[in-house]
Formats: C-alpha cells, structure tokens, sequence
C-alpha cells in the first residue's frame, strides 16, 4: 500500500457506501464530501449511495449527482424501507474496489479522518472508529455504554464502540462476511463475525457532531428486544441449524427491489 510521502495513491481503489433514508438535508453535502476525500486517496474510487426507500427526494438529489459525477457517484435503490442493515448489505454487493468503507449519510462524521485510517490497513483488515466524543442524547448514549459492554462478554469484541458507523474494510472481509441483518444490529454483526473469523480489527477515535438537519432512524423505545437479538445473534454465529442456513440461501436468491440509476450518455 503507498504512502502519502512517495508521490503514488494512498490505496489501490476505495468504494464509499452511504446508507440513506429520507436525508434529503444532508445527503448532497454527505456526498460532494466523500468525492472529494476519496479522490485524494485514489484515482480509483467511487461513492454509492443506497437510497433506502426515501419519500423525501433523498433519491432524486443523488440522481442529479450521478449525472454529474457517474461512475464516481453511483445511486442504488431500494424501491421500499429494507433497513439499515439491509442498506449496507446492498452498498457493499455493488461495491467494486479493494477497499470498502461505509459511514452514515447525515454529516455527523467527518468523513475526511478517512485518510488516517488507511495506513492501518497494512497490518489490519478492518478499522472501526470510536466516538471521542457523543452528540446524541444522554438516555441513549448511557444505553451504548451498556451494549457494548454486553457485546464485549458475549463476542469477545474488544472494541470501544461497536456501533460507530465509521469503518474500513478489506474486501476479503465484505465478502466472507455475510450481513443478515436488516436493522441497526449490522454493526455489531459485522464485528462479531470479524472476531469469530480471525480477521484483525484495529480502532481510532473520530469526532463526532451533532446532527444538523434531519433526525436518526434508531431510537430508544428499540432497545427492549436488543438482549433477545443478541443472544439470537450469538447462537446464529456459533451455533447455526441446517434450517437457518437453508434459509439464508433461500434470502439471498429471493432479495428483489433493488435498482441502480445509470445516467443517460448524451
């Protein structure tokens, strides 16, 4: 992998995936920012956008973007609301290049700490962030704190904050990694099954802002069914029936409803 100092790209080629769902306040700024970062970090690159069954024009903003940008700016559509889970499954499907990072779409990030997780990436196979700092509310900021200490005893994931979406990946990871998830829970998915596998996990702190437009699709009143997810998630990974196999096989054959907006050439 190059360095900044030798003149070459940092990376050989770099998909950024935003998962968005009614972002229509946020989502060009989210975009015109991971062009111009992943652009620094290599000629190879491109930014998709998956439109998670938007009502608000979320969509028709990234479309006037792909006409401009297309194939740095991709557009993929769910035609209903699948998940955050199932948003990111699909980003990472229709990614094509080495690396694979993915962040939220409502500018909470500063997507250009980006470049200080590449040179992890030499020994590492994902980097996940942690949030120096939280502008979320204090219920569910206290309610974090928990979960990620549960997710540390049950998976072994010896991370600060297992829900930051703020992580690069090796596409060796993406693809041995398979998302069933479709909600929130894909974060911890991801890690838990990074651990199981052996693949190596490092971690830097980003900062994190207040949202400015918008609000967030993960509320409180979610968390009474996290411990029964968890311990279901646990088994799954550990502990699979024929049938759940069956049935994840059966999923992947099955998933519809998913389109990619490709400009018209003049």
């Amino acid at each position: 992998m190059a360095t900044p100092t030798d003149g070459a790209p940092l990376v050989e080629g770099i998909s950024i995936v935003l998962p968005a769902r009614n972002e229509v306040a946020n989502i060009t700024t989210a975009v015109e920012k991971s062009l111009a970062v992943a652009e620094r970090l290599s000629p190879r690159h491109e930014v998709i956008v998956v439109d998670d069954g938007s009502s608000d024009g979320t969509g028709q903003a990234v479309e006037a973007l792909a006409r401009l940008h297309y194939p740095r700016v991709r557009l993929v559509t769910h035609a209903v609301n699948q998940g955050y889970g199932a948003a990111l499954r699909t980003g990472f499907k229709h990614s094509r290049f080495e690396l694979v990072f993915f962040t939220d779409s409502d500018n909470q990030f500063d997507i250009s700490e980006l470049e200080y997780f590449i040179p992890f990436m030499t020994d590492h196979d994902m980097v996940t962030g942690f949030r120096v700092y939280r502008y979320d509310p204090v219920l569910r900021s206290i309610l974090s704190w928990f979960y990620n200490r549960l997710v540390r005893v049950m998976f072994g994931v010896r991370v600060r904050d297992v829900d930051c979406a703020f992580k690069l990946m090796r596409r060796e990871l993406v693809q041995k990694v398979t998302i069933e998830c479709n909600n929130f829970f894909v974060n911890t998915e991801l890690m838990a099954k990074a651990r199981r596998w052996n693949f190596r996990i490092a971690e830097k702190g980003v900062r994190h802002y207040p949202r400015t437009a918008g609000e967030t699709s993960v509320r409180p009143s979610d968390i009474p069914r996290t411990l029964g997810t968890v311990f279901r998630m646990w088994r799954h990974i550990h502990f699979p029936t024929r049938g759940e196999m069956d049935r994840l096989r059966a999923d992947e054959l099955s998933r519809s409803n998913v389109s990619e907006f490709i400009p018209a050439r003049d």
